[in-house]
């Protein structure tokens, strides 16, 4: 491989041995110009390989030359392989000399020889070249190629119309990558001219800038005075021309969205030049800030964020109170419309980045103070649920929590970076700026302090209890007098909280209350990692509720003197809160008692009642009153006095289901967690009061009134006049129809009697209706009056449309609100059944949701609803039909189960929709589960003693003879009787599925019901509940569990049974005309498929002479018929009684083919007799007749010659040897359908099909055949009529004769199935 460098470098001595290696090493040039990059990727791994393990100085030579000429390729994916790739062997054949390869670029890719169209692809040559050589690493080391390269891409950088500036940023690449000493030896010099002209492009003032960075000592500010006339770059004189340098730049980048390279570079350069301040001032705010554009705005934006981790402190404040802050500002306030470019995300993304880089707290908290003061009309820029605070510092958090405090109870805006956007300041006239300022101030704060809670920063809980108690003090509280008893009472507001900051700050109160009671235990220590282990939340590290110790922060500044509340209480309302925090305080000292899920539970619920005391004080004060009696007599040991007083769980509910319609989302959650606390409490009427929530009838009654009206006077209006009809329906579309015009809506609006009657009367008593007895005409005053009249008329017709309006409008959000309610008493629900799956008074969960299920089947349809009926049916299914756990007292409820039962199975077979039925099919199978699980005490039967080889084959045999408390006889008269009604009625909603899932989770059930499948596989009501009896039968017999339960001479007579009942089936069969006959026929035949295997396997004595007579006499011609479906499952059957299927005799046309002489085959090109121009000659060109068999039918269809078809054959009729591979298709060979053969005449248009199929394939067949040897053959075009001579017709018909007459003979013997010796 040392002779390499020689003999050109790529010069291949016998290129034509490398390619008679084999295509596994050419393929790899092809894969290497692929456009997918994993299969460039994989070519160039596999190349390296096989090249380093054949070590063939050939192949070698081969490969650069391929690889040199790839790299211009046409294909733009091709080209950074072909770099890639030759890369690589660089990298790998060290002995390869640098500028020979590079001399081999140069001559490959020649630019000044290469044509004038090919100079696109010979630049892109040379360039992939220079990368190639400088991504093999190798480039550096070899100063005489890195010269050249460099020179090279010089002359590269002129062509920039292809190019553009790739030649100058691959020569900034390397020369960040050169050694100090080769660029000052090598490249300085040839460099000196593009160095000394870098304020005229900037890519001259990039490589300037990198090599000021990268080199120094070469590049010190003498010899730059020497380049350009000045010691530094950024200088008042070059602030003009770099202005114009950076917009250039901004404008050719600005659809990558990044900040351009040259200007962070410039950055950089002016920090270590100490000319930051001018920089920033006079060329960024001063210069690149003047012209509005886009690009270069959003560079400035760029260039702020990415300077954040370069600058001081000093330097940060400057630039955080600057224009290009303000600009950004105006940005965000300005583009808040959708299809606006948004550029604060992306800030927020250089803010994060700092801050999770940065170490200094000062700089840290210098920029979120920073961004935090940046307001439009006082409300801050960034986001108060901003996430980059997580970054912050324990410390420097603690001091932005101080800032923000410290802002809303004295707010600086002469700290502030304020602004207005345009439209604000025209509407700021009538506007109390000042309190505007402080309000929006204020808000954004409170928000913030209580998102910090909420972030995943690591926080304090001194820190957590400090924002909890200030959002609480100044949502609830305000100073009288100073104090440093109260931390919030130390400093008071500059300017006083009005009614709104009060009310704002008890929303956000209201939220981060809600993210306390999920805030998982805070610390480091041993007990606050146990709690976390146990995923409690909402507590602190020594296991206090942080809700507890807010209430205790506002007990004592109820007591003090120097803080009052926004809302006093009353003389009542402080005996309630005294009340609560006595009995919170006797509810902790049972904690450690058995019971203190229900301890924790009411606390919980008291507390949350007793803060928002301070918010809703009227409605508030009638739930915590209840509450407190509820929790006395849940805790008191004395027995309730009268029994019709409600117990304290059924308070408990009622109270729970009145926080659930609140729109508080911490509400409804800690009510839903006591409701999971006092589950096992639940009682009877309790659980009532839930369902009758549910309960969509006694909703129905309440609106049936208003219903019923409105359909009558619907029926009425379209009756009176149907042109108008239909526009009532308008105004519930939603909100889209209010914005229609008043015009169109009494236009669409229909009109009623009373409405018209009035109009005549006005127009009557105004003469204005022009009788016969009057012809006098209306004077002025009278005109004036009947308008007045007929417009006061009108104004109260449209009083009356918009009360109707507004009637419905307000019917129907009721609706909606009420679904809402339900959805959410649903988590009710679903939490009892979850929790409480044992319990009996599951059983009277079930009819209320079916209830539900079968009102929201037939009721509207709207996306409400629908979830309404999906999260109903998840939980009938997930937590109660399908739960492992069930009741297993259910002794005492024996009877009353098994009346259900029967109750839920009669609705099932009553109703008319299927899906409906189902759920009603699966409680009943639900209930079966209990009653079968439960043992009777007072059972006198036991279950059936097992036979010792059964009790060991069949795992469990025990558990599936057992009854429990199942009365299997009652049971089995219910599921018989629906059955049977399966089975014998028409249109009966019970399906096959319901059965099968019966018998597969209760086998028990097999034996009693059996005979009824048996009977109704003819006694069924048409064919497709013959065939349901047959499939429900197959099933049953393939249950292992089915032998348990029937001896042996049961088993015998059941299959003898069975075969007979299917013998008389099927001699009832036709012709099989019909869809449904044909299923009838196949589940008979996979039911005798099935009990033919039994009875073969297991030896059993069952008589089938008249079951083979049957199934011999339906394989006529008027049995099955010729569907290859039926003709499998025949056959599969017959097998069973040793007939085999007969073969088909197929007879292929040998002679001719073989007294043709066998040719050698050309490898890639069709053989001759598949060409259609040879297939073609003959009969068809010499207008010979077709040849006719002995009984003067046409010829049959493989016998033809092509071209001579028929009318009937062309037109599908008839099947031809060009359309059918199989020669006798469609033909019955010894009484038997060849399988197959009868879709054709059950499924029209198959042989249509196969026309246009074969039809295109000939086509292309032609169009290969034309283009095949052209130089052999002569163009199907040009042949003349007498090409083929008239004795080969002759011959050809003669042999077509004889073999015809063979293959009528065989149609005309009929035979019958052959039994086996």
């Amino acid at each position: 491989m040392a002779e390499l460098g020689g003999q050109g470098g790529g010069v291949v001595a016998d290129p034509r041995g490398v390619l008679r290696q084999g295509r596994a090493f050419l393929d790899f040039f092809w894969d290497i110009a692929k456009p997918e990059q994993e299969v460039r990727l994989a070519a160039t791994e596999n190349l390296l390989r096989h090249l380093k393990e054949g070590r063939k100085d050939d192949e070698l030579k081969y490969t650069l030359k391929r690889l040199v000429e790839g790299l211009g390729a046409t294909r733009e994916a091709a080209r950074p392989g072909f770099s890639l790739a030759l890369a690589q062997v660089l990298q790998a054949f060290e002995e390869i000399p640098m500028c020979s390869v590079l001399e081999q670029i140069k001559e490959k890719h020649n630019l000044e020889k290469v044509k004038k169209k090919l100079v696109r692809n010979a630049a892109f040559g040379n360039f992939f070249g220079v990368v190639a050589l400088f991504q093999s690493g190798r480039l550096i080391k070899d100063r005489k190629a890195l010269l050249e390269s460099i020179q090279l891409l010089q002359q590269l950088a002129h062509h920039q119309a292809h190019l553009r500036d790739l030649p100058r940023k691959t020569l900034i690449d390397i020369m960040s990558e050169v050694p100090e000493a080769v660029f000052e030896e090598v490249l300085f010099g040839i460099l000196q001219s593009d160095l000394a002209s870098a304020f005229t492009s900037p890519d001259n003032l990039h490589l300037l800038l990198v090599g000021i960075q990268k080199f120094p000592s070469v590049l010190k500010p003498k010899n730059l005075k020497k380049l350009f006339g000045s010691p530094t770059v950024v200088n008042e004189k070059n602030i003009p021309r770099l202005v114009e340098l950076l917009q250039s730049a901004a404008k050719s980048e600005k659809k990558d969205k990044k900040l351009p390279s040259v200007v962070f570079d410039l950055l950089q350069v002016s920090l270590k030049e100490g000319a930051f301040e001018l920089f920033w001032k006079e060329g960024v705010e001063n210069g690149l800030l003047k012209e509005k554009s886009g690009p270069v705005s959003y560079m400035c934006y760029r260039l702020l964020g990415s300077a954040l981790p370069l600058l001081s402190l000093d330097q940060l404040q400057m630039v955080l109170k600057g224009k290009v802050m303000q600009q950004y500002g105006e940005h965000v306030v300005t583009t808040q419309l959708p299809d606006r470019f948004k550029f604060a995300p992306e800030m927020e993304g250089y803010i994060d980045e700092f801050l999770n880089s940065c170490d200094d707290l000062e700089r840290q908290l210098a920029v979120m103070i920073g961004f935090s003061t940046l307001t439009n009309q006082g409300y801050p820029v960034l986001s108060s649920s901003s996430r980059v605070v997580r970054h912050l510092q324990p410390v420097a958090l603690q001091k932005y929590v101080d800032w923000l405090k410290d802002m809303f109870l004295r707010p600086d805006f002469d700290c502030c970076l304020d602004f207005s956007s345009n439209r604000q300041k025209q509407n700021q006239e009538n506007v109390n700026i000042p309190q505007h300022k402080i309000a929006r101030l204020r808000k954004w704060i409170i928000h913030r302090l209580a998102n910090i809670i909420e972030s995943p920063v690591k926080k304090e809980e001194s820190l957590v209890m400090d924002i909890s108690r200030f959002c609480f003090f100044h949502a609830f509280f305000e100073t009288k007098k100073k104090t440093s008893q109260i931390c919030e009472a130390n400093v008071l507001p500059s300017d006083p909280l009005d009614e709104e900051a009060h009310s704002v700050a008890e929303n956000y109160f209201f939220g981060l209350l809600q993210t306390l009671n999920t805030l998982t235990v805070l610390g480091d220590t041993a007990k606050a990692a146990a709690l976390r282990e146990k995923h409690i939340h909402g507590v602190t590290a020594d296991g206090k509720l942080w809700i507890f110790l807010l209430v205790e922060y506002a007990n004592k500044l109820l007591s003090s003197e120097h803080v009052k509340a926004v809302k006093p209480f009353t003389k009542g309302q402080r005996d309630a809160w005294e009340r609560t925090l006595q009995s919170v305080k006797n509810l902790q000292k049972k904690e450690n008692k058995s019971d203190s899920a229900k301890v924790i539970a009411f606390q919980q619920l008291l507390l949350l009642m007793a803060i928002h005391l301070f918010k809703d004080q009227s409605e508030t004060m009638d739930i915590l009153s209840d509450l407190l009696n509820c929790t006395e007599k849940a805790f008191s040991k004395e027995p309730k006095k009268k029994k019709t007083e409600p117990g304290w769980v059924e308070v408990m509910v009622e109270i729970l289901l009145s926080l659930l319609a609140q729109p508080s989302l911490l509400v409804r959650r800690i009510s839903k967690s006591v409701f999971v606390r006092i589950c096992p409490n639940l009682t009877k009427r309790g659980l009532q009061l839930i369902l009758d929530v549910l309960d969509p009838y006694q909703e129905q009654n309440e609106e049936s009134a208003v219903v019923v009206m409105e359909e009558s006077e619907k029926k009425i209006k379209s009756a009176q006049d149907t042109d108008e009809e239909g526009s009532e329906d308008s105004s519930d579309e939603g909100d889209s129809e209010e914005e229609n015009d008043s015009e169109d809506e009494e236009k669409n609006e229909e009109v009623d009697d009373d409405f018209r009657t009035q109009l005549m009367n006005v127009l009557q008593a105004g003469n204005a209706l022009g009788g016969d007895e009057s012809d006098e005409e209306l004077d002025d005053e009278a005109m004036m009056a009947l308008d007045k009249n007929i417009s006061a008329l009108f104004a109260e017709q449209q009083k009356r449309i918009q009360a109707k309006k507004d009637e419905k409008d307000r019917m129907r959000k009721e609706k909606i609100l009420r679904r809402d309610f339900k959805i959410k008493v649903l988590d009710l629900i679903e939490a009892f059944l979850t929790k409480q799956s044992e319990n009996p008074l599951v059983f009277d969960v079930i009819e209320p949701l079916l209830r539900v299920i079968e009102q929201c089947m037939s009721s509207d349809s709207d996306k409400q609803e629908i979830d309404f009926l999906q999260k109903t049916a998840n939980i009938f299914k997930n937590s109660l039909c399908r739960t492992k756990q069930y009741c297993k007292r259910a002794d005492a409820l024996k009877e009353d189960l098994h009346a259900f039962v029967e109750r839920l199975v009669k609705k099932a077979c009553k109703h008319t929709d299927s899906s409906v039925a189902l759920y009603y099919f699966s409680a009943s199978l639900y209930l079966l589960k209990v009653l079968r699980g439960n043992t009777s005490d007072k059972s006198s039967t036991p279950p059936t003693p097992l036979p010792e080889k059964q009790s060991n084959t069949i795992p469990q045999a025990c558990q599936l003879l057992s009854t429990g408390c199942l009365d299997m006889e009652r049971v089995t008269v219910i599921y018989q009787q629906a059955l049977t009604q399966f089975l014998t009625k028409r249109n009966s909603a019970l399906t096959s599925s319901m059965f099968h899932d019966l018998f597969r989770r209760f086998p028990i059930m097999c034996k009693p019901l059996v005979d009824t499948l048996v009977k109704s596989i003819t006694a069924g009501a048409r064919q497709h509940q013959q065939a349901q009896a047959c499939l429900l039968l197959q099933k049953v017999l393939l249950l292992r569990e089915l032998k348990l339960f029937v001896t042996e001479e049961e088993w015998e007579e059941l299959i003898r049974e069975s075969i007979s009942q299917v013998t008389e089936s099927l001699k009832m069969v036709g012709k099989c005309i019909v869809k449904a006959d044909k299923e009838k026929v196949a589940k008979s035949l996979e039911l005798l498929n099935i009990l033919l295997k039994t009875v073969t396997e297991q030896k059993l004595r069952v008589k089938l002479t008249e079951l083979d007579k049957v199934l011999v006499a339906l394989n006529q011609p008027e049995g099955i018929g010729n569907s290859a479906r039926l003709d499998s499952l025949y056959w599969n059957v017959m097998r069973w009684l040793n007939y085999t299927k007969p073969k088909k005799e197929k007879t292929a046309n040998k002679p001719a083919q073989e007294a043709e002489p066998l040719k050698r085959k050309k490898k890639g090109f069709l053989p001759e007799t598949k060409k259609r121009k040879n297939r073609k000659k003959g009969i068809e060109e010499n207008g010979v007749a077709p040849v006719a068999s002995e009984d003067g039918e046409p010829a049959a269809p493989e016998e033809q010659v092509l071209g001579t078809e028929t009318p009937k054959q062309k037109k599908g009729l008839v099947p031809s040897s060009s359309k059918h591979k199989n020669r006798n298709r469609g033909v019955r060979e010894n009484g038997v359908p060849v399988a197959g053969s009868g879709e054709e005449a059950v499924n029209g248009g198959d042989a249509v099909a196969d026309k246009k199929k074969k039809k295109k394939k000939n086509m292309n067949r032609k169009r290969k055949g034309d283009a095949g040897n052209e130089a052999e053959q002569v163009p199907a075009a040009k042949k003349t009529k007498g090409s083929v001579s008239r004795e080969t017709q002759q011959k050809q018909g003669k042999a077509n004769q004889q073999k015809q007459g063979k293959a009528k003979k065989k149609r005309k013997e009929k035979k019958t199935p052959v039994p086996q010796e």
